[in-house]
């Protein structure tokens, strides 16, 4: 055994502890601004979608003509005040926006746990098992890529009708290709290294091989467009609900809210502000913890964040 001289000039040796301080998620998510900042946005929307039957201060859905489209700040003889004013139907808009987190935050999640599922499934036995099977996913995939996805989701829901449920199963089965194609990718490049032909060697079954091998060593890629696919449902789901094929009208949705402001957005811009701010920021954040996230992943740039 090699021994080392204490007295001898020689690099700092570094302890796991210490590696894995330096290395670790949040003190490197702390370096960078922008992504700090983003991960606060992101964690306000989520406790306000947690909280919302308690952080609200008025029922979403509570209808009072007599004191619809009042401006920000509109006080009423109760005395309770409307920070972001009311609807055509009198509902308080500080109230939708907070339930609208909720709904926003379901759709998304909701849908990339099943698209998720589904692609890391097809692209784990595409890529393992090739042949007949590979080539069967691969032009299923095509023929869903020939349609865009939007259209598609517009066309399943005319169909199906609203609900939010509908909403989440129709973005799920419609968002599986790109985890499909991108587990594949990692799966052919993983099959024929050594580990894997040593499991093969010792006699592990196929599907040992494939859920206990591969796959830890594919979550990574999975991981980073689970994230930029959360943005992306939470867009659909408001587009969908704006042209009125996604969440029924009486559930408070980001994409009502526009839909139901449009018209009233000469004299109550108040009524899409708030939605469309909310929107905005929230798929920003998302976006930007994502493309954090792919180079925190990336070995060849953990030294540089």
């Amino acid at each position: 055994m090699t021994q080392i001289d204490p007295t001898s000039e020689s690099q700092p040796v570094v302890t796991a502890a210490s590696g894995l301080k330096r290395n670790s998620f949040w003190p490197r998510l702390w370096r960078s601004k922008v992504a700090t900042i983003s991960a606060i946005i992101f964690l306000v929307v989520v406790i306000a979608a947690i909280t919302a039957p308690w952080l609200s201060p008025a029922d979403p859905s509570a209808i009072k003509i007599i004191q619809r489209l009042k401006p920000p700040g509109f006080t009423n003889s109760a005395g309770t005040t409307f920070w972001l004013g009311t609807d055509a139907l009198g509902r308080d808009v500080l109230s939708r926006v907070i339930f609208g987190a909720r709904v926003s935050l379901i759709v998304g999640l909701s849908a990339v746990v099943i698209s998720g599922t589904i692609g890391v499934l097809v692209g784990l036995l595409s890529g393992f098992f090739g042949g007949l099977v590979d080539d069967i996913f691969m032009r299923i995939c095509d023929i869903q890529l020939s349609f865009p996805t939007i259209l598609l989701a517009l066309t399943i829901m005319a169909v199906l009708g609203s609900g939010l449920d509908k909403l989440i199963l129709v973005l799920g089965l419609t968002g599986w290709v790109q985890y499909g194609r991108i587990v594949r990718s990692q799966v052919l490049a993983l099959k024929n290294d050594e580990f894997v032909l040593a499991a093969r060697a010792t006699g592990e079954q196929r599907w040992q091989i494939i859920f206990q091998h591969i796959l830890p060593n594919v979550w990574s890629p999975v991981i980073v467009i689970a994230s930029f696919t959360v943005a992306s449902n939470i867009v659909a789901e408001a587009s969908l609900s704006f042209l009125g094929v996604g969440v029924p009208p009486s559930v408070p949705s980001w994409g009502t809210m526009l839909a139901d402001g449009r018209q009233y957005i000469g004299v109550a811009d108040w009524l899409t502000a708030p939605a469309g701010v909310a929107i905005s920021l929230t798929v920003l954040s998302i976006n930007i913890l994502g493309d954090w996230l792919r180079d925190y992943l990336d070995p060849r740039l953990k030294n540089l964040l």
